[in-house]
């Protein structure tokens, strides 16, 4: 095993529809490239993971908790574990790094796609 790899050759997981992640897992904590399809939609949801951002193309309109914003490139956000938020990328779509802490075990069971170029990293 290596310690090192190449964003093209991460087999991306399918999240939601229009939602897929190439994420990096460690023993604490994932790392994910994440790109999301114009107008896709993350439903509400939680986990036990705490989730770190930053919006790097595209745009966003994210609620966390009870705080919603227009998010555009350089955008940042923290969202503690067990925070209600959902997502809803704009027009021209998202790309975004984010950090969860603990690793994100449940991506596991995801369907998982051929690994390709990300769309704009």
């Amino acid at each position: 095993m290596t310690a090192f790899d190449h964003l093209n050759e991460i087999a991306p997981n399918v999240i939601w529809d229009g939602v897929i992640g190439r994420s990096l897992h460690g023993a604490e904590a994932t790392l994910a490239a994440i790109e999301l399809e114009p107008d896709a939609d993350v439903p509400e949801h939680a986990h036990v993971n705490e989730q770190i951002g930053i919006l790097i193309g595209g745009g966003l309109t994210f609620r966390i908790g009870d705080e919603q914003r227009e998010l555009r490139p350089g955008a940042t956000w923290v969202i503690p574990a067990h925070t209600p938020h959902s997502v809803t990328a704009g027009p021209e779509g998202a790309t975004l790094i984010e950090v969860f802490a603990p690793a994100r075990t449940d991506w596991a069971g995801h369907e998982r796609l051929p690994p390709s170029a990300p769309r704009s990293f």
